[in-house]
Parts: structure tokens; sequence; C-alpha cells
């Protein structure tokens, strides 16, 4: 699988489509060129990528089990905000209280797993997505990233953690 694809600077036809734009913006926002790149995912209103979906393994043959992963700096800092005003205990407790949602919850589970698979069968991580699921809330980010490129219904978590940040982020007002 190849790292990446990379098309035109002009105006996306495809969204998901990673022009050498992208490469140099996902650069700047992760302080490193992006590793296992596929495509993007989500894109902020200014066009910029917010989410990026990666390959399940990477070049040089590491297992990678974040397909989804939230690049936009203020995203980010938000977030991390969020993580450490531990919300996710919160959640965590509820996750174990309602069966409702922990249902929920393993669903996307399910999904995650589901749309790696399309890019691609790693042994190594069979059964393993993202941000604790299903059993726990580990990484808002990795939640919040799922949402941003599925959208929401699918993720009570991550859809919980994008309301949450209404106030100080959000995908439908450029922070870039």
């Amino acid at each position: 699988m190849t790292s990446h694809r990379t098309g035109t600077d002009a105006p996306h036809t495809d969204p998901a489509a990673v022009t050498d734009r992208d490469v140099a913006v996902l650069t700047e926002q992760l302080g490193r060129v992006p590793r296992g790149l596929v495509a993007v995912a989500a894109r902020c209103v200014c066009g910029r990528p917010l989410v990026v979906r990666t390959a399940p393994r990477l070049d040089d043959g590491t297992p990678f089990p974040t397909s989804y992963y939230l690049t936009c700096p203020p995203a980010v800092k938000a977030v991390s905000t969020l993580e450490a005003e531990k919300v996710m205990e919160g959640m965590n407790a509820r996750l174990a209280q309602d069966v409702d949602l922990a249902a929920r919850y393993r669903a996307a589970h399910e999904d995650y797993l589901s749309r790696r698979a399309e890019l691609g069968a790693v042994p190594e991580i069979d059964g393993v997505s993202a941000g604790g699921m299903p059993t726990r809330v580990k990484c808002l980010h990795a939640l919040l990233a799922h949402t941003l490129a599925v959208g929401e219904g699918v993720n009570p978590f991550g859809d919980e953690t994008l309301h949450l940040l209404a106030d100080v982020w959000s995908p439908t007002r450029c922070s870039c």
C-alpha cells in the first residue's frame, strides 16, 4: 500500500483525495511527515485537513490501529483540555451503567473495524479499534476523529466530544 495518493492542488473534486498541499499542511500540523496517509477523512470549512485516514499497516510494516487521526491543532488542543478536565471519567462511569450506551459504543467499535478492514487485514490488530472502544473511553482525540470522519450518529462519545467543544472549537468555524 502506498503512503498517500497525491492529486493536483486544484479545488477538490474528491474531498478525500490527498494533494501535495494537504501533505504540506499535515506536515505543518503534525510537526512531521504524515505516515500511512490514505485519505483526508474530514476537512475544515477552509479546506485544510481536520482528520486523516491512515493505513492499518505503515510502510515500514508496523501495525497501526488508528484509522482516523485528528490533525487540526486547535481541535487537538481543545480535546486535550477536555481530557485534562477528566471528562472521560464521567463517560466511563456512564458506559459501565448504561446498557444502551454500551451497545451503541460497541456498534461504533464494529463500525471502526469494518471501515479499517476496507484498507486491508492486519492480524496483529484484529479486533482492536481506537479510543478504548468498546469497553472504555481512553482517547477523545480518536473518538472525535471517528465522528468527524463518518458523521454524527455512529460514535456516541465522539458525538458527545464534538458537542462539548462547541463553544471553543467547531468543524463549522475555521480556526486554522
